[in-house]
């Protein structure tokens, strides 16, 4: 009888634990991915908040027809070459929105003034007609005035 010696064992596969790898680095990198765009999310919704905040206010005091409310809002340049009665009346006179929608929101500043503008979708309540509108604020004193 001839001896024959035992085959060698076989090599380990290293495909598990590669797999296993990159399955670790891809749950990774897709958490920092979702983790990175919400707090992207929040800092965008910090950043326009306000502007946005001060235009719905602006158009929800109009639909209520509260013109007093709304005019308190304007910056101080658009007060200063409008009055009080004169908004008013001009604000009467405008077809009625019945609702809105913002679309839209941008910010900028250059020097140090800072300027928005807030897009939105207004329905008219007599016509139901739909018009896309901009409205243009101002960053004055710390808060956000409706200038234009």
């Amino acid at each position: 009888m001839t001896f024959v010696p035992p085959p060698p064992p076989a090599k380990k596969s290293n495909t598990k634990r590669i797999l296993i790898i990159v399955a670790v680095v891809l749950v990774l990198c897709c958490g920092g991915g979702i983790t990175g765009a919400v707090l992207l999310f929040r800092g965008v919704q910090e950043a326009t908040g306000p502007a946005r905040d001060a235009a719905v206010a602006y158009v929800e005091d109009i639909m209520a027809g509260d013109y007093h409310g709304a005019y308190g809002r304007l910056c101080d340049k658009v007060q200063a070459s409008t009055s009080e009665a004169d908004y008013t009346r001009i604000q009467t006179a405008q077809l009625k929105i019945s609702k809105y929608e913002v679309t839209g929101t941008s910010i900028k500043t250059m020097n140090t003034t800072t300027t928005a503008v807030i897009t939105m979708r207004l329905t008219q309540a007599e016509t139901g007609a739909v018009t896309t509108q901009g409205f243009p604020l101002l960053k004055e004193d710390g808060e956000w005035r409706m200038c234009g």
